[in-house]
């Protein structure tokens, strides 16, 4: 990490209380919370046998995300974009991460991941939406996955 980017991120981190095990142990939970969650588990259990290099990946996201420190070097547009999901399934995530934030992280802490969580998950409904063939409007949802007929509302 270049002098700038250690600066930055000891800066956020001393600011919100985030550290690599504070991330660790969000992405954790929160991934177990995923796996026992009847909507949004089938999606994961297709994709995902081996979790541990999933969740490393993740570890090495939200350090990129939440403390800016450039560890993740992935395309999770590409990743997202073909799976077979909707407004639904995006809102259940937003719902389980700021659930996992808020129960152990620090209101200041809990509130930068969720600010960027919140962010993430638009994206990524719009370029699912728009993998699937629908251009959203603003304010609009991705309503149902079809392979055949996609829409929103």
């Amino acid at each position: 990490m270049n002098e700038r980017r250690e600066r930055i991120s000891r800066e956020i981190s001393e600011r919100t209380g985030i550290t690599e095990a504070l991330i660790e142990r969000l992405v954790r939970r929160f991934y177990d919370r995923v796996r026992a969650d009847p909507l949004l588990s089938p999606v994961f259990a297709e994709r995902i046998t081996d979790w541990e290099p999933h969740l490393q990946q993740m570890f090495a996201f939200w350090s990129s995300v939440a403390l800016l420190t450039g560890r993740y070097h992935g395309r999770p547009m590409q990743k997202h974009a073909p799976l077979p999901v909707s407004a639904q399934h995006f809102d259940r995530w937003l719902a389980l991460f700021e659930e996992t934030a808020r129960d152990i992280c620090t209101p200041s802490a809990a509130e930068h991941f969720v600010e960027r969580a919140r962010n993430i998950a638009q994206s990524l409904e719009m370029g699912v939406a728009q993998h699937q063939g629908v251009l959203l409007a603003p304010g609009e949802r991705l309503r149902t996955y079809s392979a055949e007929a996609p829409a929103a509302v």
